[in-house]
């Protein structure tokens, strides 16, 4: 999804139709929680700590490699 789709989404969370709004909301944290997981993969590959990415994130360290530690993200790393 490019930038200018993620704003016209955006921008119908303030439409009249709540119904229009609520869809828009939930499409846009599908996106954020894929463009997440692609950093957090980005940021393990270029040798970022659980730790890090944690602090980032405003999570615990425990918390973030459980969302993205198994095998599916990020293969066998640890």
């Amino acid at each position: 999804m490019d930038t200018e789709q993620l704003a016209a989404l955006a921008r119908a969370t303030d439409g009249d139709d709540p119904l229009a709004g609520l869809d828009a909301t939930v499409r846009v944290r599908r996106e954020m929680e894929r463009v997440e997981a692609v950093l957090v993969r980005r940021a393990r590959n270029r040798g970022s700590t659980w730790a890090e990415i944690a602090e980032v994130l405003g999570v615990s360290k425990q918390a973030v490699h459980k969302k993205y530690g198994g095998r599916g993200l990020l293969g066998s790393q640890k």
